[in-house]
């Protein structure tokens, strides 16, 4: 008998109680949490786990397994209840220490701390976004590894998700767009519960969803969110259909509850100790026991477990045979799912001249274009700005609805949406995702940049017209305080490059470190290639000098970032004219800097010379941490203007000149 095919049975019923039980105890112990979803929710999770999840908890990182997200991570006592059920190292004890300091369990689950979390959540949509970006990633995979009778590459993205997720203006972006591109593999289960933090949803949400939903090409179905059979048999349409599937759970928050059931008051606070043992009476629990696992709910998950363990064991057959059949194939999937990058892949890097003038942007595509016949799964695109961003390499073929083989992915005018979805790719492994639009944009997918940065995805931003150098579009267009806010961002490595090659420098960096997001900054007006940035070494050390004083004495340091660093370089020749002798130093990566050896930073920035001075054209918020209390920073602390480029620096004060004459001031006053 198949796991699908077990039939339900008290022994199911009770396996969702217990869950339920676990939710209360946790929180009520923690005295801080959210019982209500998973109260609601515990019987169609049970169906889930105990029915179709593939997975493995001997093996939580097995590529083949279907990925569960938990969309709305608040409710994360109900993820952690049904990983510890299914046999993944969380022993009881852990739950018993929801919410608390160094637990397994945090109050939203995280990816890289509990074993069996695919991904961070709690802000809301971003579960439900990153899904599709799971999705992709195995359509993709599965067509262009899968052959006749081996499916090597293939399962589920299931995710749960709620009022809050739907509400958020980024499913709207991410469901659009999985629904045009037809992600069969998605299956979303929503917590249609009619309660929000404030009250019932009819205070501000009147959506028809499930016209929502069919307009965006999805398949829609509806479910009592108790009737187990009928929740099976929701599951296996979806499994079939050629769409990505929403299937509707009429809910009840805090469901069992004899008094706070379809309450706010269920959502994000303890349901009290009174409560608690009312409703464990109520759903034929121990009403006094506390964390209560009895044995036959542990039986109901361990025979998923077991027939997981089968699946797994066929599969692994199912791939000694694939990699028998077609090694090459084998070989180059192995590789992408281990992260390893092919040999030789940076043999075609290109190398630019000095005096050589092009765009950062420019010379960003230039790179793509040479890189990715070497590397097969580097997989990016655009939020509707292809031609402006540089994101497609020639030869690229699009992502089309139906048909995943090509590794050009038009996101279309959702950039929330594809900061979560590159997050997704990501997460699922596999691929190597990269995805491109205007930095002053950068706005619109914060939230999911910084949840990138939070988990530490392998994500590269390419955010193009990075100054007031935009020129004529104006102030609307113009990043000018968007280059700090990103460098405020823990664990994301912003480089800015300062000409063609620290541009491929950052390139090269960002393929071969992949611990963390990595944003590479590009100017859209034309730079001049400069004597000193061919070492790709330098670039990676964040800082180092490009062009010294004769003796390595300098009067005055220069330190600059992407465009101005030509600027700074312009401005030490106009020193020198007036016998004044500088050293530029070109400051692509801050983060990259800050990591280096004191004996380093202190060779490039010498504290005996306090005569410095910095030039970006941005805030200047966080330079003073270079130029110390008697230098001097020049940047644009304002929003800037329409014209033409040149003529936006000038005005705006980021010249050669001005630059020059602020130096002579600090090197007179010192």
């Amino acid at each position: 008998m198949s796991q699908k095919t077990l039939p339900y049975d008290a022994t199911d019923v009770l396996a969702a109680n217990v869950i339920r039980g676990l939710a209360m105890d946790g929180v009520q112990r923690a005295d801080s949490g959210h019982p209500g979803m998973p109260m609601g929710m515990a019987t169609v999770a049970e169906v889930l786990w105990t029915r179709f999840l593939k997975h493995n908890p001997g093996d939580p990182q097995w590529s083949n397994r279907d990925r569960f997200i938990l969309s709305g991570g608040h409710g994360s006592m109900l993820l952690y209840s049904l990983l510890h059920l299914a046999g993944y190292d969380l022993p009881l004890e852990q739950l018993k220490q929801f919410r608390q300091l160094g637990s397994l369990t945090p109050g939203h689950p995280e990816y890289g701390l509990t074993p069996g979390v695919e991904m961070t959540t709690g802000p809301l949509g971003q579960g439900f976004a990153s899904g599709v970006g799971m999705a992709l990633a195995e359509a993709h995979l599965a067509q262009l590894f899968n052959r006749s009778g081996y499916p090597v590459v293939d399962h589920f993205i299931y995710a749960f998700c709620g009022d809050g997720d739907l509400e958020e203006g980024i499913s709207h972006e991410a469901a659009s767009l999985a629904g045009h591109l037809k992600l069969g593999k998605l299956i979303c289960f929503y917590d249609d519960n009619n309660i929000t933090i404030d009250g019932p949803t009819s205070l501000s949400y009147s959506d028809n969803v499930p016209q929502r939903f069919e307009a965006y090409g999805w398949h829609v179905q509806t479910v009592d969110a108790y009737d187990m059979p009928a929740i099976g048999v929701a599951i296996v349409k979806a499994q079939v259909n050629e769409r990505p599937s929403l299937i509707i759970c009429k809910s009840h928050i805090g469901y069992g509850s004899p008094n706070k059931q379809d309450s706010a008051e269920a959502h994000g606070a303890p349901l009290g100790v009174e409560e608690v043992r009312l409703t464990k009476l109520a759903l034929g629990l121990p009403a006094d026991e506390q964390f209560w696992v009895p044995d036959e709910a542990r039986e109901r998950f361990r025979v998923a477990t077991k027939a997981n363990s089968i699946a797994y064991l066929v599969w692994d057959d199912l791939f000694a045979r694939y990699e028998a059949e077609y090694p090459e194939l084998a070989a180059t999937l192995k590789q992408a799912l281990a992260g390893r990058l092919p040999a030789g892949w940076d043999a075609a890097l290109p190398v630019w001249k000095p005096g050589d003038k092009l765009a950062t942007r420019a010379a960003s595509g230039k790179v793509l274009d040479a890189i990715a016949p070497a590397i097969p799964n580097l997989i990016g695109g655009s939020a509707d700005l292809t031609p402006s961003n540089n994101t497609r390499f020639k030869g690229a073929v699009d992502v089309k609805p139906g048909d995943f083989a090509g590794r050009y992915v038009r996101f279309g005018v959702r950039e929330h949406a594809m900061g979560a979805i590159l997050n997704g790719l990501a997460l699922h492994g596999g691929v190597i995702p990269y995805g491109g639009t205007f930095l002053v944009f950068s706005d619109y997918m914060r939230g999911a940049v910084r949840l990138s940065a939070i988990m530490k995805t392998p994500v590269i931003y390419v955010w193009t017209h990075d100054s007031v150098g935009v020129g004529e579009d104006g102030p609307t267009h113009q990043p000018v305080e968007h280059a700090a806010a990103l460098r405020a961002i823990p664990d994301l490595v912003v480089l800015r490059p300062a000409d063609a090659n620290e541009t491929a420098a950052a390139w090269r960096y960002a393929l071969t470190h992949r611990d963390r997001p990595v944003a590479l900054l590009l100017t859209r007006q034309n730079l001049t290639v400069m004597p000193g940035t061919e070492d790709p070494a330098q670039t990676a050390r964040g800082g180092y000098v490009l062009a010294d004083a004769p003796a390595g004495q300098p009067d005055v340091i220069l330190l600059a970032a992407g465009s101005e660093v030509n600027v700074a370089l312009a401005a030490r020749d106009l020193l020198a004219q007036q016998g004044v002798q500088a050293r530029v130093i070109s400051m692509p990566s801050w983060e990259l800097f800050e990591e280096q050896d004191a004996a380093y930073r202190a060779s490039v920035l010498p504290a005996a010379i306090t005569a410095r001075v910095s030039v970006e054209a941005g805030v200047t918020l966080g330079w003073d941490r270079y130029v110390g209390s008697r230098g001097v920073a020049i940047g644009i602390n304002r929003f800037g203007e329409s014209g033409k480029y040149a003529a936006v620096m000038a005005h705006l004060g980021i010249t050669a000149e001005k630059v020059a004459q602020k130096a002579l001031d600090v090197v007179r006053s010192a």
